[in-house]
């Protein structure tokens, strides 16, 4: 029997939330009265009195596991570069600046220098108006050429959200130079009647790589004018590239780079990063270019306190009777109930789309019985909103109408919300530069700010808020990903055919791996050798063979079954579990059941209802190994990295207790299997190994299976994933290992970089996971250690000693043996 704890590409894509169970003590905020929010000017709290009055509640302080204090820092003026033109200069200081920071002149000058270069300060450092300062005077110079056009500039921001707020800021600073510079959004929110003026006269075209993949470059000579003048191209928040979505990214800059130089432009790539490790070499990855580093951040900092929050144990018993805590979304509710009664300004970061609806639910709620007019200045912001209430929400947030909001990381992307006072994270986000580019949405305007952490009921959060040198003396990760991944970079070769005939001198542009798929291209009937190169063959669009944000498939549309109203989509890879037959799903604070979900035709029918229960997906999944690339011995054990394929199915949905968690009952569903190829990581154990770690058979099958479950609740913190980015499987008897044997694989076709790197760090990754179950208090296994709530088994068998055991026994084979994967 195959153990499995499933991916985000197979799993529910509405994250790890349980609504279950809540226990309903009294929220602070019913004790306050409301407080009005500070007008400009006025003497806002300071960080610390903020968490002293979060604190005061009753057993609220006990909650507190660590407070990190980050001093206010001063900054460090320069002067622009001479080749900044002074009417930049002078539309800079209308806006409020009147020296740069040294980091915004030294990345301007090597712009102006025709460098390629990624600016890796801090959040609200100024990265912006780093890359700004010299594409605004270079299309200035432009403005001024025979033709009227002149110089372009194209800027990519991974969400919408974050291209329009950057639209906005360009305009306003812009504006005393007049119509000489025009910026423009161009993504599919964009009207149709607009496009064409934005490919014609725009010279500052603001769009997203989604975009950029399927209507710019395909359409390449319709934008010859803009792409011919093209001098830079901006990619904003650059690390959050990373995984398959990265690798995608990375191919279509390539192809964009190709494109450009067809009409005889070599632009320049000015890319901006929250702090990250070794930020040259991941925008070089990105890119394929070589690019210059700046990461001194000169910019000053408001003070920011820094709590680590962990709610308390509830009188409640979960599955197998384990101890479980108050949810990380019941208490970052109350939290934010709290925050807004004292007319805090605040954003709660939460994992998934259903936990951001449930928060702000929640608050509302509870504001409701404090101050009628409060609940209004709640809300909740997420992907897959229509455009129209996104936009809506963001204005209502910059105006401060919105004092409280509830977002997902569609939030988190540079959107600047200056005035937050405070920012809540509803669990770990999964790197270290995630949580730091959400902590400091607060403060922007150069205040002290408040960020609190709340600890998800999972191995990883638990660890973290015990253990805050992980969090607070440990530098940011590095940026994975793999543009060589032959999933992603098949379709893009075709994409890039279909755009202009490929080469053989093409070919370098791609990558190493590039000339050993063109065979296998031509014989799938995909493209075509002749003369000029390789050609595309088919009648559909190239560009549509690759979903560059790895979901897969097209996306399922969510439909009100009695109005046809869309109330959103889900992608089609996580359908299976999001909105099976029978599944209850939020949208806007109603709750709706999912009457049918029609996969030929991509369309769930949903219709309101309010049941008493939340809904689970269970399914089962098995591993086969494809190839060994890498194996090492671990004393008898074999720690191994190679090509898997992996099947899954969803079988059964769940209905809990909201309150509870109980189990009501369990519905069988009939969904078709899902296979993916992808890489993993796998360990074995051999027989003596058990019988020194003292594992009997009937221990067996539950002390792999609580490694494994532990094993991809820790890996985060050595990889830059997300817990939902990655599966696995344990087997007391594997048939390709004949071995006891746990999988930890990428939840993407081919792979993202993630089992790599487990790998590469296996030692120090597993020693953390062996400590992570040791040290929690519970008896048998609980959700802070070994039990998880994707388990497609209901986490049976689970052994904790056992695992402690054998992944002690397994790490001493590695230590004894030299030359291992370790760091």
């Amino acid at each position: 029997m195959a153990f499995n704890h499933l991916p985000a590409a197979m799993h529910d894509a509405l994250g790890p939330l349980s609504v279950t169970p809540v226990t309903h003590s009294v929220p602070m905020a019913r004790n306050l009265r409301p407080r009005r929010p500070p007008e400009s000017g006025e003497t806002r709290p300071t960080p610390g009195e903020v968490l002293d009055r979060l604190a005061a509640g009753a057993g609220r302080a006990a909650r507190i596991t660590h407070t990190e204090h980050l001093p206010p820092r001063q900054g460090r003026h320069a002067v622009w570069p001479h080749r900044i033109r002074p009417e930049v200069i002078n539309a800079i200081r209308l806006a409020g600046v009147e020296h740069p920071w040294a980091h915004q002149s030294a990345a301007a000058e090597h712009a102006l220098d025709g460098e390629s270069v990624v600016i890796a300060t801090g959040t609200a450092s100024g990265k912006s108006l780093a890359y700004l300062a010299p594409v605004l005077s270079t299309l200035l110079d432009g403005s001024e050429a025979p033709n009227g056009r002149g110089a372009t500039a194209l800027y990519l921001a991974p969400t919408k959200a974050l291209a329009a707020d950057q639209c906005r800021a360009v305009k306003d600073l812009a504006a005393p130079l007049g119509n000489r510079v025009r910026p423009a959004v161009y993504d599919g929110d964009t009207p149709v009647e607009e496009r064409e003026w934005v490919r014609q006269y725009a010279t500052y075209v603001l769009t997203n790589p989604d975009m950029l993949h399927r209507g710019i470059l395909p359409s390449h000579p319709r934008w010859s004018s803009f792409l011919r003048s093209l001098r830079y191209v901006v990619i904003d928040e650059c690390h959050t590239y990373r995984g398959v979505f990265g690798s995608h990214v990375a191919q279509v800059l390539r192809r964009l780079r190709r494109i450009c130089a067809r009409y005889g432009a070599d632009p320049v790539f000015l890319l901006a990063s929250a702090t990250a490790a070794e930020p040259a070499s991941a925008a070089g990855r990105l890119t394929g270019l070589t690019v210059h580093e700046v990461s001194d951040d000169a910019s000053p900092r408001g003070e920011l306190v820094f709590a680590l929050w962990e709610p308390p144990l509830t009188e409640l018993h979960g599955e197998k009777g384990a101890p479980v805590r108050r949810t990380a979304t019941a208490e970052t509710a109350d939290l934010l109930t709290d925050l807004t009664v004292q007319g805090v300004r605040t954003v709660a970061f939460v994992r998934s789309r259903r936990g951001a609806e449930l928060i702000a639910l929640i608050a509302r709620e509870r504001l409701a019985e404090v101050d009628r007019s409060l609940p209004g200045r709640v809300a909740a912001y997420r992907g897959g909103y229509l455009p129209e209430e996104r936009r809506a929400l963001e204005r209502a947030l910059h105006s401060g109408e919105l004092l409280g909001l509830a977002a997902t990381t569609a939030l988190e992307l540079g959107v600047d919300v200056s005035g937050l006072d405070a920012v809540l994270i509803a669990g770990y986000p999964g790197t270290r530069a995630s949580l730091w580019q959400q902590a400091g949405r607060a403060g922007r305007s150069g205040q002290g700010a408040l960020a609190v952490l709340v600890a998800r009921d999972d191995p990883l959060d638990t660890f973290l808020v015990h253990h805050p040198e992980a969090l607070f003396q440990q530098p940011v990760e590095s940026t994975v990903l793999d543009p060589d991944n032959p999933y992603v970079l098949a379709p893009h070769l075709c994409a890039a055919a279909a755009e202009l005939p490929l080469t053989e001198a093409d070919l370098e542009l791609f990558g190493p791996a590039a000339a050993g798929l063109m065979p296998q291209l031509e014989s799938a009937g995909l493209l075509r050798r002749r003369a000029t190169g390789w050609h595309w063959t088919r009648r559909e669009r190239a560009a549509d063979l690759a979903d560059i944000r790895g979901g897969g498939g097209r996306p399922v549309q969510i439909v009100e079954e009695a109005t046809g109203r869309l109330l959103g989509t889900v992608d089609e890879a996580a359908s299976h579990t999001a909105v099976h037959e029978g599944a209850v799903h939020l949208h806007q604070g109603h709750t709706y059941l999912v009457r049918r979900l029609d996969l030929e035709d991509s369309v769930a029918l949903v219709e309101e209802a309010v049941p008493p229960y939340s809904t689970t997906a269970r399914d089962v999944t098995s591993v086969s190994v494809l190839e060994t690339d890498i194996e090492l011995p671990w004393g008898e054990g074999r720690l191994c990295y190679g090509s898997v394929e992996v099947t899954n199915q969803v079988v059964s949905f769940l209905r809990r207790k909201l309150v509870t968690g109980e189990v009501l009952g369990e519905t069988k569903l009939d969904l078709p299997p899902r296979t993916l190829r992808t890489r993993a990581v796998w360990w074995t154990v051999s027989e003596a190994q058990l019988d020194a770690a003292r594992v009997n058979p009937e221990q067996l099958g539950g002390a792999l299976h609580a490694a494994e479950h532990a094993s991809i609740g820790m890996l985060p913190l050595f990889a830059t994933c997300d817990r939902w980015d990655i599966g696995g499987v344990s087997v007391p008897l594997h048939p390709d290992t004949a071995l006891p044997t746990v999988f930890v694989y990428d939840g993407h076709p081919g792979g993202a970089g993630f089992a790599e790197r487990a790998f590469h760090t296996a030692r120090e990754w597993l020693t953390a996971t062996r400590e992570a179950i040791a040290v929690c208090e519970c008896e048998a296994g609980c959700p802070s250690c070994v039990q998880s709530p994707k388990c497609g088994n209901g986490n049976e068998p689970l052994h904790k000693r056992a695992a402690v055991r054998l992944l002690t026994e397994l790490l001493r084979g590695a230590e004894s043996t030299p030359g291992t994967a370790d760091g």
